[in-house]
Protein backbone atom coordinates (compact mmCIF):
# COMPACT_ATOMS: atom_id res chain seq x y z
CA UNK A 1 0.00 0.00 0.00
CA UNK A 2 1.81 3.13 -0.72
CA UNK A 3 -0.26 6.60 -0.41
CA UNK A 4 0.83 9.92 -2.34
CA UNK A 5 -0.49 13.19 -1.92
CA UNK A 6 -0.20 15.40 -5.19
CA UNK A 7 -0.32 19.27 -3.71
CA UNK A 8 0.35 22.32 -5.40
CA UNK A 9 3.40 24.30 -4.49
CA UNK A 10 2.52 27.62 -5.64
CA UNK A 11 -0.66 29.85 -6.30
CA UNK A 12 -2.07 27.09 -8.01
CA UNK A 13 -1.96 26.38 -11.79
CA UNK A 14 1.14 24.38 -11.70
CA UNK A 15 0.67 21.37 -13.96
CA UNK A 16 -0.93 18.66 -11.04
CA UNK A 17 -3.41 17.52 -14.12
CA UNK A 18 -0.17 16.44 -16.18
CA UNK A 19 1.50 14.83 -13.20
CA UNK A 20 -1.32 13.30 -11.70
CA UNK A 21 -2.35 11.73 -15.41
CA UNK A 22 1.16 10.28 -15.58
CA UNK A 23 1.17 8.52 -12.04
CA UNK A 24 -2.17 7.72 -12.63
CA UNK A 25 -1.32 4.80 -14.72
CA UNK A 26 0.17 3.11 -11.77
CA UNK A 27 -2.60 3.79 -9.23
CA UNK A 28 -6.04 1.74 -8.45
CA UNK A 29 -7.75 5.12 -6.66
CA UNK A 30 -7.20 8.96 -7.47
CA UNK A 31 -8.74 10.53 -5.04
CA UNK A 32 -10.47 14.37 -5.18
CA UNK A 33 -10.05 15.89 -1.49
CA UNK A 34 -11.04 19.52 -2.04
CA UNK A 35 -12.22 22.47 -4.32
CA UNK A 36 -15.12 22.83 -6.65
CA UNK A 37 -15.38 23.28 -10.52
CA UNK A 38 -13.36 26.40 -10.32
CA UNK A 39 -9.71 23.83 -10.88
CA UNK A 40 -9.88 22.74 -14.36
CA UNK A 41 -6.90 20.18 -14.60
CA UNK A 42 -5.28 19.81 -18.23
CA UNK A 43 -4.05 16.55 -19.87
CA UNK A 44 -2.84 16.04 -23.59
CA UNK A 45 -3.21 12.30 -24.25
CA UNK A 46 -2.21 10.98 -28.00
CA UNK A 47 -2.63 14.82 -29.02
CA UNK A 48 -6.08 15.02 -27.87
CA UNK A 49 -6.80 17.67 -24.45
CA UNK A 50 -8.94 17.05 -22.06
CA UNK A 51 -9.64 19.76 -19.46
CA UNK A 52 -11.66 18.12 -16.35
CA UNK A 53 -13.05 20.24 -13.22
CA UNK A 54 -14.39 18.01 -10.94
CA UNK A 55 -13.88 14.28 -11.84
CA UNK A 56 -10.13 12.89 -10.89
CA UNK A 57 -7.83 12.69 -13.93
CA UNK A 58 -7.54 8.96 -13.20
CA UNK A 59 -10.59 8.82 -14.90
CA UNK A 60 -8.71 8.41 -17.76
CA UNK A 61 -6.83 5.74 -17.08
CA UNK A 62 -9.18 2.06 -17.64
CA UNK A 63 -9.53 0.48 -14.25
CA UNK A 64 -8.74 2.93 -11.70
CA UNK A 65 -11.12 4.28 -9.26
CA UNK A 66 -11.65 7.79 -8.78
CA UNK A 67 -13.10 9.26 -5.82
CA UNK A 68 -15.02 12.66 -5.35
CA UNK A 69 -14.25 13.18 -1.66
CA UNK A 70 -16.24 15.23 1.03
CA UNK A 71 -14.42 17.65 1.24
CA UNK A 72 -15.32 18.72 -2.36
CA UNK A 73 -17.88 21.11 -3.06
CA UNK A 74 -19.94 19.61 -6.15
CA UNK A 75 -21.56 21.88 -9.09
CA UNK A 76 -24.47 19.23 -10.01
CA UNK A 77 -24.95 20.45 -13.07
CA UNK A 78 -21.41 21.29 -14.03
CA UNK A 79 -20.50 17.29 -12.77
CA UNK A 80 -23.45 16.17 -14.81
CA UNK A 81 -22.51 17.84 -18.39
CA UNK A 82 -18.70 16.40 -17.39
CA UNK A 83 -19.52 13.20 -16.92
CA UNK A 84 -21.55 13.68 -20.71
CA UNK A 85 -18.68 15.20 -22.09
CA UNK A 86 -16.20 12.35 -20.74
CA UNK A 87 -18.73 10.01 -22.28
CA UNK A 88 -18.78 11.56 -25.99
CA UNK A 89 -15.47 11.42 -26.14
CA UNK A 90 -15.18 7.72 -25.57
CA UNK A 91 -14.19 8.01 -21.59
CA UNK A 92 -16.13 5.02 -19.51
CA UNK A 93 -18.03 6.50 -16.55
CA UNK A 94 -19.35 3.72 -14.50
CA UNK A 95 -18.39 2.26 -11.71
CA UNK A 96 -14.80 4.07 -11.67
CA UNK A 97 -16.60 6.96 -10.55
CA UNK A 98 -17.35 7.40 -6.73
CA UNK A 99 -19.28 10.59 -5.48
CA UNK A 100 -19.03 10.89 -1.62
CA UNK A 101 -22.40 11.34 0.00
CA UNK A 102 -20.87 13.68 2.53
CA UNK A 103 -19.84 16.14 -0.20
CA UNK A 104 -21.81 19.24 -0.20
CA UNK A 105 -23.46 21.12 -3.35
CA UNK A 106 -23.16 24.10 -4.93
CA UNK A 107 -26.79 25.77 -5.33
CA UNK A 108 -27.82 28.01 -7.76
CA UNK A 109 -28.18 30.72 -5.26
CA UNK A 110 -24.52 30.63 -4.47
CA UNK A 111 -23.31 31.64 -7.33
CA UNK A 112 -25.69 34.26 -7.33
CA UNK A 113 -24.20 35.64 -3.96
CA UNK A 114 -20.94 35.05 -5.25
CA UNK A 115 -20.84 37.73 -8.22
CA UNK A 116 -23.02 39.97 -6.03
CA UNK A 117 -20.16 39.82 -3.51
CA UNK A 118 -17.45 40.51 -5.49
CA UNK A 119 -19.60 43.53 -6.66
CA UNK A 120 -20.20 44.91 -3.16
CA UNK A 121 -16.36 44.21 -2.40
CA UNK A 122 -15.24 46.44 -4.96
CA UNK A 123 -11.42 47.56 -4.41
CA UNK A 124 -11.23 44.88 -2.00
CA UNK A 125 -12.26 42.35 -4.18
CA UNK A 126 -10.70 38.46 -4.43
CA UNK A 127 -10.68 38.10 -8.03
CA UNK A 128 -12.93 34.63 -7.98
CA UNK A 129 -14.56 32.23 -10.26
CA UNK A 130 -18.01 33.49 -9.86
CA UNK A 131 -18.99 29.72 -9.66
CA UNK A 132 -20.26 29.64 -5.90
CA UNK A 133 -17.50 28.06 -4.42
CA UNK A 134 -16.98 30.34 -1.45
CA UNK A 135 -20.54 30.64 -0.63
CA UNK A 136 -21.16 26.79 -0.82
CA UNK A 137 -18.28 26.76 2.19
CA UNK A 138 -19.25 29.23 3.77
CA UNK A 139 -22.49 27.83 3.97
CA UNK A 140 -21.10 23.97 4.91
CA UNK A 141 -19.12 25.98 7.92
CA UNK A 142 -22.63 27.61 8.84
CA UNK A 143 -24.11 24.41 8.84
CA UNK A 144 -26.66 25.74 6.32
CA UNK A 145 -25.50 23.13 3.26
CA UNK A 146 -27.02 20.63 1.16
CA UNK A 147 -25.11 17.56 1.10
CA UNK A 148 -25.46 14.99 -1.79
CA UNK A 149 -26.90 12.47 0.30
CA UNK A 150 -29.86 15.11 0.78
CA UNK A 151 -30.54 14.67 -2.57
CA UNK A 152 -32.38 11.17 -1.90
CA UNK A 153 -34.47 12.77 1.35
CA UNK A 154 -37.04 15.04 -0.78
CA UNK A 155 -38.35 16.32 3.12
CA UNK A 156 -34.29 17.49 4.52
CA UNK A 157 -33.96 18.77 1.04
CA UNK A 158 -36.58 21.02 1.23
CA UNK A 159 -36.40 22.09 4.55
CA UNK A 160 -32.57 23.02 4.06
CA UNK A 161 -32.85 24.61 0.77
CA UNK A 162 -35.90 26.66 2.31
CA UNK A 163 -34.07 27.89 5.32
CA UNK A 164 -31.15 29.09 2.82
CA UNK A 165 -32.78 30.87 0.25
CA UNK A 166 -34.65 32.73 3.01
CA UNK A 167 -31.55 33.74 4.67
CA UNK A 168 -30.02 34.22 0.91
CA UNK A 169 -32.50 36.58 0.46
CA UNK A 170 -32.14 39.08 3.41
CA UNK A 171 -27.75 39.16 2.66
CA UNK A 172 -28.96 40.55 -1.23
CA UNK A 173 -31.54 43.09 0.38
CA UNK A 174 -32.25 45.42 -1.95
CA UNK A 175 -29.99 44.55 -4.36
CA UNK A 176 -31.67 44.55 -8.01
CA UNK A 177 -31.08 40.81 -9.68
CA UNK A 178 -31.80 39.81 -13.20
CA UNK A 179 -34.05 37.79 -14.25
CA UNK A 180 -32.01 34.84 -14.20
CA UNK A 181 -30.56 35.92 -10.93
CA UNK A 182 -34.49 35.81 -9.31
CA UNK A 183 -34.90 32.18 -10.87
CA UNK A 184 -32.06 31.16 -8.78
CA UNK A 185 -33.53 31.98 -5.75
CA UNK A 186 -36.66 30.62 -6.54
CA UNK A 187 -37.31 27.12 -4.51
CA UNK A 188 -38.99 25.52 -7.21
CA UNK A 189 -36.30 25.85 -9.75
CA UNK A 190 -33.71 25.00 -6.89
CA UNK A 191 -35.65 21.62 -6.65
CA UNK A 192 -35.99 21.26 -9.92
CA UNK A 193 -32.67 21.24 -10.64
CA UNK A 194 -32.04 18.69 -8.03
CA UNK A 195 -34.37 16.66 -9.35
CA UNK A 196 -32.77 16.98 -12.76
CA UNK A 197 -28.98 15.51 -11.62
CA UNK A 198 -30.38 12.98 -9.31
CA UNK A 199 -30.84 10.39 -11.85
CA UNK A 200 -27.42 10.50 -13.43
CA UNK A 201 -25.49 10.98 -10.07
CA UNK A 202 -27.50 8.39 -7.82
CA UNK A 203 -25.45 5.59 -9.49
CA UNK A 204 -22.14 7.01 -8.30
CA UNK A 205 -22.94 8.20 -4.49
CA UNK A 206 -21.48 6.48 -1.89
CA UNK A 207 -19.37 6.80 1.61
CA UNK A 208 -16.09 7.70 -0.13
CA UNK A 209 -14.66 7.23 3.48
CA UNK A 210 -15.82 3.59 3.52
CA UNK A 211 -14.57 3.34 -0.33
CA UNK A 212 -10.87 4.84 1.33
CA UNK A 213 -10.15 2.70 4.54
CA UNK A 214 -11.33 -0.49 2.23
CA UNK A 215 -8.56 0.29 -0.36
CA UNK A 216 -6.05 0.72 2.04
CA UNK A 217 -6.85 -2.64 4.00
CA UNK A 218 -6.32 -3.95 0.25
CA UNK A 219 -2.89 -2.54 0.01
CA UNK A 220 -4.32 -0.21 -3.15
CA UNK A 221 -1.48 2.21 -4.25
CA UNK A 222 -3.51 5.45 -3.89
CA UNK A 223 -3.20 8.74 -4.87
CA UNK A 224 -4.26 12.04 -3.54
CA UNK A 225 -5.69 15.05 -5.73
CA UNK A 226 -5.07 18.14 -4.89
CA UNK A 227 -6.33 21.52 -6.36
CA UNK A 228 -4.92 24.97 -6.42
CA UNK A 229 -1.81 25.43 -4.51
CA UNK A 230 -0.88 26.20 -0.93
CA UNK A 231 -0.28 29.98 -1.30
CA UNK A 232 -4.28 29.84 -1.59
CA UNK A 233 -4.84 28.10 1.67
CA UNK A 234 -7.34 28.99 3.57
CA UNK A 235 -5.21 28.95 6.64
CA UNK A 236 -1.40 29.19 4.93
CA UNK A 237 -2.01 31.93 1.86
CA UNK A 238 -2.04 34.69 0.88
CA UNK A 239 -5.14 35.84 2.92
CA UNK A 240 -7.64 36.92 2.01
CA UNK A 241 -6.28 36.66 -1.70
CA UNK A 242 -7.29 32.91 -1.18
CA UNK A 243 -9.86 29.69 -2.34
CA UNK A 244 -12.31 28.73 0.63
CA UNK A 245 -10.77 25.13 1.72
CA UNK A 246 -7.88 23.55 3.00
CA UNK A 247 -5.29 22.71 -0.14
CA UNK A 248 -2.55 21.44 1.92
CA UNK A 249 -2.22 17.64 3.57
CA UNK A 250 -4.98 18.83 6.13
CA UNK A 251 -7.80 19.03 3.74
CA UNK A 252 -6.70 15.73 2.23
CA UNK A 253 -6.81 14.01 5.27
CA UNK A 254 -10.40 15.85 6.41
CA UNK A 255 -11.80 15.74 2.84
CA UNK A 256 -11.13 11.88 2.33
CA UNK A 257 -11.56 10.92 6.33
CA UNK A 258 -7.64 9.38 5.62
CA UNK A 259 -5.47 8.87 8.68
CA UNK A 260 -2.52 10.83 8.37
CA UNK A 261 -0.51 7.88 9.76
CA UNK A 262 -1.53 6.38 6.52
CA UNK A 263 0.01 8.72 4.39
CA UNK A 264 3.26 7.82 2.60
CA UNK A 265 4.54 10.61 -0.01
CA UNK A 266 3.97 14.19 -0.29
CA UNK A 267 4.96 15.86 -3.50
CA UNK A 268 4.92 19.21 -4.36
CA UNK A 269 4.04 20.24 -7.92
CA UNK A 270 5.57 23.70 -8.85
CA UNK A 271 6.47 25.62 -12.15
CA UNK A 272 9.95 26.53 -13.53
CA UNK A 273 8.41 30.37 -13.13
CA UNK A 274 5.04 31.36 -11.32
CA UNK A 275 1.81 32.73 -12.36
CA UNK A 276 -1.19 33.86 -10.24
CA UNK A 277 -5.26 33.84 -10.71
CA UNK A 278 -7.10 37.03 -9.14
CA UNK A 279 -5.92 39.58 -7.22
CA UNK A 280 -2.95 39.52 -4.66
CA UNK A 281 0.55 39.97 -3.83
CA UNK A 282 2.74 38.58 -5.80
CA UNK A 283 6.21 39.85 -5.30
CA UNK A 284 8.13 38.42 -8.19
CA UNK A 285 5.89 39.10 -10.90
CA UNK A 286 7.24 40.51 -14.18
CA UNK A 287 6.42 43.63 -16.20
CA UNK A 288 3.59 43.21 -18.65
CA UNK A 289 6.00 43.11 -21.52
CA UNK A 290 7.77 40.21 -20.20
CA UNK A 291 4.53 38.27 -18.62
CA UNK A 292 2.60 38.41 -22.13
CA UNK A 293 5.60 36.87 -23.89
CA UNK A 294 6.31 34.08 -21.37
CA UNK A 295 2.01 33.78 -21.04
CA UNK A 296 1.61 33.28 -24.87
CA UNK A 297 4.46 30.93 -24.74
CA UNK A 298 3.37 29.03 -21.78
CA UNK A 299 -0.06 29.21 -22.96
CA UNK A 300 -0.96 30.92 -19.43
CA UNK A 301 -4.56 30.67 -19.70
CA UNK A 302 -7.27 29.31 -17.48
CA UNK A 303 -8.39 26.26 -18.20
CA UNK A 304 -11.82 27.05 -16.36
CA UNK A 305 -12.25 30.62 -16.77
CA UNK A 306 -9.60 31.43 -19.77
CA UNK A 307 -8.42 34.59 -18.26
CA UNK A 308 -5.04 35.46 -18.15
CA UNK A 309 -2.49 34.17 -15.77
CA UNK A 310 0.17 36.59 -13.83
CA UNK A 311 3.52 35.68 -14.62
CA UNK A 312 6.40 36.09 -12.71
CA UNK A 313 9.77 34.34 -11.60
CA UNK A 314 10.36 31.09 -9.46
CA UNK A 315 9.70 32.57 -6.18
CA UNK A 316 12.17 30.24 -3.33
CA UNK A 317 10.92 32.11 -0.43
CA UNK A 318 7.42 31.35 -0.85
CA UNK A 319 8.45 27.65 -2.19
CA UNK A 320 10.05 26.80 0.79
CA UNK A 321 7.27 28.05 2.62
CA UNK A 322 5.03 25.66 0.86
CA UNK A 323 7.06 22.65 1.63
CA UNK A 324 7.50 23.78 5.10
CA UNK A 325 3.66 24.15 6.44
CA UNK A 326 2.63 20.90 3.93
CA UNK A 327 5.67 18.67 4.62
CA UNK A 328 6.58 18.35 1.11
CA UNK A 329 9.16 15.28 0.62
CA UNK A 330 10.19 16.59 -2.90
CA UNK A 331 8.99 18.51 -5.97
CA UNK A 332 7.56 18.29 -9.65
CA UNK A 333 8.97 20.72 -12.06
CA UNK A 334 6.64 21.53 -14.90
CA UNK A 335 6.90 23.53 -17.80
CA UNK A 336 10.64 24.17 -18.41
CA UNK A 337 10.50 24.17 -22.01
CA UNK A 338 8.83 27.64 -21.67
CA UNK A 339 12.17 28.91 -20.36
CA UNK A 340 13.87 27.71 -23.57
CA UNK A 341 13.92 30.96 -24.88
CA UNK A 342 15.25 33.15 -21.78
CA UNK A 343 18.85 34.49 -21.98
CA UNK A 344 18.56 35.08 -18.50
CA UNK A 345 15.98 33.32 -15.88
CA UNK A 346 15.59 34.96 -12.42
CA UNK A 347 14.79 33.36 -9.11
CA UNK A 348 13.17 35.37 -6.21
CA UNK A 349 15.73 34.41 -3.07
CA UNK A 350 14.52 36.77 -0.46
CA UNK A 351 12.58 40.22 0.03
CA UNK A 352 13.60 43.25 0.73
CA UNK A 353 11.04 45.55 2.95
CA UNK A 354 11.75 48.81 4.42
CA UNK A 355 15.19 48.15 3.88
CA UNK A 356 15.90 45.14 5.31
CA UNK A 357 16.15 41.06 3.78
CA UNK A 358 13.27 39.00 4.61
CA UNK A 359 13.86 35.66 3.71
CA UNK A 360 10.65 33.78 5.81
CA UNK A 361 7.16 34.17 3.80
CA UNK A 362 5.47 37.05 5.42
CA UNK A 363 1.60 36.15 7.44
CA UNK A 364 0.55 39.58 7.04
CA UNK A 365 -1.11 40.57 3.09
CA UNK A 366 0.06 44.27 3.94
CA UNK A 367 3.74 43.19 4.11
CA UNK A 368 3.89 40.98 0.98
CA UNK A 369 3.08 43.75 -1.04
CA UNK A 370 5.13 45.93 -0.25
CA UNK A 371 8.38 43.15 -0.50
CA UNK A 372 10.34 43.93 -3.24
CA UNK A 373 11.96 40.92 -4.82
CA UNK A 374 15.73 40.17 -4.27
CA UNK A 375 17.06 38.27 -7.60
CA UNK A 376 19.76 35.40 -8.54
CA UNK A 377 20.16 34.97 -11.98
CA UNK A 378 21.05 31.65 -14.06
CA UNK A 379 22.14 31.54 -17.88
CA UNK A 380 19.37 30.52 -20.39
CA UNK A 381 20.41 27.75 -21.83
CA UNK A 382 18.55 28.90 -25.17
CA UNK A 383 17.70 25.50 -26.77
CA UNK A 384 14.99 22.97 -27.16
CA UNK A 385 13.38 21.29 -24.09
CA UNK A 386 10.68 20.24 -25.63
CA UNK A 387 9.55 16.65 -25.06
CA UNK A 388 13.07 15.55 -23.57
CA UNK A 389 12.43 12.61 -21.69
CA UNK A 390 16.10 11.72 -20.37
CA UNK A 391 17.88 13.91 -17.37
CA UNK A 392 20.94 13.00 -19.35
CA UNK A 393 19.47 14.78 -22.56
CA UNK A 394 18.80 18.25 -20.98
CA UNK A 395 20.98 20.94 -21.83
CA UNK A 396 23.81 21.71 -19.51
CA UNK A 397 22.07 25.23 -18.19
CA UNK A 398 19.13 23.36 -17.85
CA UNK A 399 19.86 20.86 -15.63
CA UNK A 400 21.85 24.10 -13.80
CA UNK A 401 18.84 25.46 -13.37
CA UNK A 402 17.43 22.27 -12.01
CA UNK A 403 20.05 21.69 -9.38
CA UNK A 404 19.59 25.32 -8.18
CA UNK A 405 16.06 25.41 -7.59
CA UNK A 406 17.15 21.95 -5.27
CA UNK A 407 19.70 24.03 -3.26
CA UNK A 408 17.70 26.70 -2.84
CA UNK A 409 14.25 24.62 -2.03
CA UNK A 410 16.59 22.41 -0.11
CA UNK A 411 14.21 19.21 -1.74
CA UNK A 412 15.04 17.39 -4.78
CA UNK A 413 13.61 16.94 -7.77
CA UNK A 414 11.49 13.87 -8.50
CA UNK A 415 9.94 14.43 -12.12
CA UNK A 416 10.32 17.31 -14.51
CA UNK A 417 7.54 18.23 -17.09
CA UNK A 418 9.30 19.35 -20.60
CA UNK A 419 5.71 19.76 -22.85
CA UNK A 420 1.99 19.16 -22.18
CA UNK A 421 1.84 15.55 -23.28
CA UNK A 422 1.67 12.53 -21.06
CA UNK A 423 4.97 11.04 -22.10
CA UNK A 424 6.68 14.64 -22.07
CA UNK A 425 8.14 13.83 -18.45
CA UNK A 426 11.90 13.16 -16.99
CA UNK A 427 11.20 10.79 -13.86
CA UNK A 428 14.43 10.88 -11.53
CA UNK A 429 12.42 9.06 -8.97
CA UNK A 430 9.17 7.76 -8.59
CA UNK A 431 6.94 9.06 -6.02
CA UNK A 432 5.50 5.64 -5.63
CA UNK A 433 8.40 4.28 -4.73
CA UNK A 434 9.22 5.09 -1.17
CA UNK A 435 9.08 7.54 1.53
CA UNK A 436 11.19 10.17 0.63
CA UNK A 437 11.90 12.06 3.77
CA UNK A 438 8.72 11.58 5.64
CA UNK A 439 8.20 13.31 8.68
CA UNK A 440 10.93 16.21 7.76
Amino acid sequence: MSVLAILGGQWGDEGKGKVIDWLASQADVVARYQGGANAGHTVVVDGNQYILHLIPTGILHGGVKCIIGSGVVVDPLALVEEIEYLRSVGIEIGENLVLGKRAHLIMPYHKVLDSHMEELLGINRIGTTGRGIGPAYSDKAARLGVRISDLFDEKILTERIRVSLAIKKRLLGDIELSENEAQALDEAHVLDVCSQVRKTLGPHVRNTDAEINDALNGNKKILLEGAQGILLDLDMGTYPYVTSSNTGVGGAMSGLGLPYRRLNTVFGIMKAYCTRVGQGPFPSEMGEVEAGLLREEGGEFGATTGRPRRCGWFDAVAARHCIQVAGMDAIAVTKLDVLDNQETIRVCVGYEFEGERVTIFPAETSILEQCKPVYTEFPGWMSSTGGVRDYDALPPRAKDYIRGLEELTDRPVWLISTGPSRDDTICIHNPFDGDGMRGN
